[in-house]
């Protein structure tokens, strides 16, 4: 079991704002996910890849991947309080699930 959050590369978000959009896509795909994958992933120790990706519209593909495959996912979009203008789609979370399904959609990407 792991989850994938893919993060934009173009936006030159400080470290600080990229591990805060990270966070928030990761628990909204936990959210997504039903209880019995929230619990297998919980229980194998909620692994986790932070990948990159070039574009927000990479991130709708990988989106629109993940919604075909049936997999937990979330869009982050920025509220526009600090470095980015409101409604910034920033990271994308996939998971969690099985590693290779995961896989299917954003096994390509580079690591952050």
């Amino acid at each position: 079991m792991k989850q994938a959050i893919v993060a934009r590369a173009d936006l030159g978000m400080g470290e600080g704002k990229l591990a805060a959009q990270v966070a928030h896509a990761s628990l909204s795909a936990y959210e997504d996910a039903g209880p019995k994958p929230r619990k297998a992933w919980k229980g194998a120790g909620q692994k986790k890849v932070v990948l990159k990706a070039t574009s927000e519209s990479e991130l709708f593909e990988l989106a629109d991947v993940a919604e075909r495959e049936g997999l937990p996912h979330a869009v982050v979009r920025d509220a526009g309080h600090t470095q980015l203008d409101p409604g910034t789609v920033t990271a994308l979370a996939v998971g969690p699930a099985e590693d290779e399904l995961v896989d299917r959609v954003t096994g390509d990407l580079p690591l952050f």
